[in-house]
């Protein structure tokens, strides 16, 4: 074991036995106290990663019910968490569109119809992401497993390699389509994998559920928006030297002829992704909870044989999700139980006394955006930074409706700045099209435009929508 990872893994254990060591706060029980150490050490596994993320969660869950925390049942009720299973099935969609290769047609077929210019060619790219993002919560198996191929192929028909040639078209394609998916996966609760963590963590911390739909509903208006502007604005900054692009929709074309007409089973997963966003959509209508409506999704891919049970074994995401997902999931319902959660609330107070809750929400949200910069991980933010800020913004007055729901979606944006900020980064980064200095210069002016975006258009929208 070399020396980074040793250091990486005794860096949580020093955590967890400083905070150990700490006597409990007044007004703080022992088992409290002891499971938020082990809670922030956890935390300084995701971001140090010594272990994969579910392993170093497991210990986690392991050490809360040894030490006496908590109980083995509440220990591992996160894993009976309704949403913890809504993202396992959302997993297995994703699967469906990309052993159907259903996924890479619809790009095709928009790259055919409205690819002949490059600023248009981005927008088919964009226009795949958005149709896809709500049944693919990985925006890793979004922006890396179904579209990296296409756009890497697209660059090659253009001679445009990394290096001398990446501004051919390369360049723009490549940024595009990851700051895209950053805007994709704020739209849909199932956009992005720690979505549906922001979710129970706002059932925890700020006592409000939030639906797919109502989390879509809020989205709307900033998220279209900012979506037609982000390729819009990619564009002029990478100012690729191609403008005209011919060659993709014939590429396309020739793609399409080899993948043949749609398949039965294209057609049935694209009547149960239809069937399923109608009543995600209409849930609070049909009374049918949104995890059911996933489940029954997925049920209907095995009986008409989209997926194998094999498939499903076989969906590592899936499990993988569902044991990071439920053990954080169990651990922070666990601190919400033992009443830490209240009295981070009442704790807190004292640091916005006097505040208006705008003002306090306003700061606090840049705040937490910007902190993604030290940040690997989505996850691991929302995971950290989640259950403190939306304790002090609701302690100042702010809506608790206003403040999941704007976490939930700074949560994906915040990832626009650096190269390692979630999944699909070091994926587009290291195909070399986009230098260091262009990532963080560029990441950094459309972080501030989607800031302004969603202040600007999001409040007043926010409003008419009652949400404050």
């Amino acid at each position: 074991m070399d020396a980074k990872r040793v250091a990486s893994a005794i860096i949580p254990i020093i955590v967890f036995l400083i905070l150990y060591a700490i006597p409990a706060p007044s007004g703080v029980a022992f088992k409290a106290w002891l499971l938020f150490a082990i809670f922030v050490a956890v935390i300084a596994g995701l971001i140090f990663r010594p272990l994969p993320m579910s392993a170093v969660v497991l210990i986690g869950v392991v050490a809360s019910a040894l030490s006496g925390a908590l109980t083995i049942g509440d220990a591992l009720a996160g894993f009976a968490d309704t949403t913890v299973w809504l993202i396992v099935s959302a997993y297995l969609f994703a699967r469906a569109f990309l052993k159907t290769r259903l996924g890479e047609r619809i790009a095709w077929m928009f790259i055919k119809a409205i690819g002949k210019r490059t600023l248009t060619l981005g927008y088919a790219l964009s226009l795949t992401d958005l149709v896809i993002a709500p049944g693919t919560p990985s925006n890793t198996a979004r922006a890396g497993g179904i579209l990296f191929p296409i756009i890497r192929s697209i660059a090659k028909a253009y001679d445009s390699e990394p290096g001398p040639t990446a501004k051919r078209i390369g360049n723009f394609l490549m940024f595009n389509e990851y700051q895209t998916t950053l805007v994709t996966g704020a739209m849909f609760m199932t956009g992005m994998a720690a979505n549906p963590l922001v979710v129970s963590l706002a059932k925890q911390v700020l006592k409000v559920e939030i639906s797919w739909a109502m989390w879509f509903l809020g989205a709307i208006v900033p998220g279209f928006v900012a979506f037609f502007l982000v390729p819009l604005i990619v564009y002029f900054l990478t100012r690729p030297e191609i403008k005209e692009s011919p060659e993709a929709p014939k590429l396309a074309e020739k793609s399409l002829k080899e993948m043949g007409p749609l398949k039965r089973e294209e057609k049935v997963l694209i009547f149960v992704f239809i069937l399923a966003l109608a009543l995600w959509i209409l849930s609070e209508t049909v009374k049918i909870n949104a995890t059911t409506t996933a489940l029954l999704g997925v049920a209907l891919m095995l009986v008409t044989g989209v997926l194998s049970w094999q498939d499903v074994l076989g969906e590592r995401g899936a499990w993988d999700a569902l044991v990071w997902f439920g053990g954080l999931v169990g651990m922070a319902a666990g601190l919400n139980k033992l009443g830490f959660m209240k009295w981070m609330a009442e704790s807190t107070a004292k640091y916005v006394s006097g505040w208006a809750w705008l003002t306090a929400f306003i700061v606090l949200t840049l705040v937490y955006f910007y902190a993604h910069y030290f940040m690997a991980s989505m996850t691991a933010h929302v995971t950290a930074f989640f259950p403190p800020f939306a304790a002090v913004m609701a302690t100042a007055g702010a809506p608790p409706l206003l403040v999941g729901l704007m976490l939930g979606y700074m949560s994906n944006l915040n990832a626009a700045m650096t190269h390692y900020g979630t999944g699909p980064a070091p994926i587009y980064f290291g195909a070399g099209y986009v230098d260091i200095k262009e990532w963080w210069t560029y990441g950094l002016l459309i972080s501030i435009i989607h800031i302004a975006l969603w202040f600007v258009l999001g409040f007043p929208y926010w409003k008419f929508l009652g949400l404050y």
